[in-house]
């Protein structure tokens, strides 16, 4: 069920961790790659609540609810990703990130949806957690995969002025081959389940048939939220902030910091970049790592109390660059991130799933989304101003933005109301070993 996710994140980490040095090999300033990152936001936050519209009242006896959205974003993000290293200019840059986002996201919105569809609540976080698990498996090898090629290969890490180096477009190419081919491994072996009340299912998507009813549904959905989704919001904005300030100004910040170059064409400035590429890698295998112990710590506290611990961890990896000079000591702030990561990606969504009906799960997570989107689409119009004029060019200090953003959300997670949390209610029933209440299954079949 969770392993196309390691191809999602092949993408992902690839544009996270390549994109900006392809924008500033193209000829863009530092303070104006936040505003080109926004084409992809903005076409997240239409694409994600209406895929999740989409796939909650889709329904087929051999290809289920949401795997045909799985593969058809695949084969397309497989394509922008074939494209993108072999970009001329910068318009097109900007252009085939908005392409390869969007593509991403048909797939990436689904994903999270099948796991609160299959699995029972108290299934919920090891699900989540398994996703995360492949999410850090993917992002290991994508996010290296140039430095490996210029280290271990030989493959050149450099080209003239306005070039992407070949080692950056093996990377992609490998990527958009393992994306497709991750992806159709959950389309062929999962199963869905069927709606329970065929009936009232065909009743409902003939009564929201269309698709401008979809849309308006979609942007309608977040005034509807339910309370926990409302107080998980807050958090979900000021984590993807930071991390979006990292994914954004992590190149320039550490060839600039700590290599001392913003030459795109000189040797030091393409192995700083690379360095990141090895960066986003070690956080990612935190991750994966990291990820696989948060039921326990879960257990052992309760889920909000996990989440803004992990956060804070995240938000002091960030700050700490500022203090580093050796690159290798970044590896240690990257930890962090890391601890950070694996809970992003996993108890936002366990909490979550506990507080939305099983008929609207695709949906409600799709508008969910919306605050992910937002922040970037935030990062996008406010980073390039602060880098500019308040940190006067210094880009490792919207680093350390990010990292105080990434701590006020920890403390806002502390007031989300978790229903499935045992600690949160009276009951005489031992806690499972995940933390939860033990409630109905999402699906009786299951």
């Amino acid at each position: 069920m969770s392993f196309g996710f390691l191809g999602i994140q092949f993408g992902f980490a690839l544009q996270n961790a390549n994109v900006s040095r392809i924008f500033e090999t193209m000829g863009a300033n530092t303070d104006d790659i936040a505003f080109l990152w926004l084409a992809a936001p903005t076409t997240g936050l239409l694409v994600q609540p209406i895929v999740g519209y989409m796939s909650d009242r889709t329904w087929s006896p051999r290809w289920g609810r949401r795997r045909p959205f799985f593969l058809v974003g695949a084969i397309l993000a497989s394509i922008a990703l074939l494209v993108m290293p072999n970009v001329t200019a910068l318009w097109m840059a900007a252009g085939m990130l908005w392409i390869m986002d969007s593509s991403i996201n048909i797939s990436m919105e689904p994903f999270r949806a099948l796991v609160g569809d299959v699995l029972p609540s108290e299934q919920r976080t090891t699900g989540f957690a398994a996703q995360t698990f492949f999410i850090g498996v993917g992002a290991i090898v994508a996010s290296s995969l140039p430095w490996m090629f210029t280290n271990w290969f030989n493959v050149s890490n450099t080209a003239g002025p306005g070039q992407i180096p070949l080692s950056v477009k093996y990377a992609f190419y490998i990527g958009g081959v393992v994306f497709l081919l991750a992806v159709l491994w959950t389309v062929i072996r999962t199963k869905e389940y069927p709606p329970e009340d065929m009936d009232a299912f065909e009743e409902e998507k003939r009564r929201t048939a269309g698709f401008w009813n979809g849309v308006r549904e979609s942007f309608m959905g977040i005034f509807n939220m339910p309370k926990t989704m409302k107080q998980l919001a807050a958090v979900q904005f000021f984590s993807w902030l930071a991390l979006f300030a990292m994914w954004i100004y992590m190149t320039p910040a550490i060839t600039s910091h700590i290599y001392h170059t913003t030459d795109t064409t000189s040797k030091l400035y393409n192995e700083g970049a690379d360095w990141v590429g090895v960066c986003f890698s070690v956080y990612n295998g935190v991750s994966a790592v990291f990820a696989l112990l948060l039921p326990s710590i879960a257990r052992l506290t309760n889920r909000r109390l996990t989440h803004m611990l992990c956060l804070t961890a995240g938000g002091l990896g960030l700050i700490s660059i500022y203090f580093v000079q050796d690159p290798k000591m970044l590896l240690l702030s990257m930890v962090g991130v890391g601890i950070a990561w694996a809970s992003i990606l996993s108890v936002p969504y366990a909490m979550l799933a506990g507080a939305l009906p099983w008929n609207k799960m695709g949906y409600y997570m799709g508008v969910f989304n919306f605050f992910i989107v937002i922040p970037q689409m935030v990062a996008g119009v406010t980073l390039g101003f602060f880098t500019k004029n308040v940190f006067h060019g210094a880009s490792v200090l919207t680093l350390v933005l990010g990292g105080i953003s990434m701590i006020i959300s920890g403390l806002l997670t502390l007031r989300v109301d978790d229903a499935d949390d045992v600690r949160s209610v009276t009951t005489d029933e031992p806690a499972d070993t995940l933390g939860y209440e033990k409630l109905a299954p999402a699906n009786p079949e299951v």
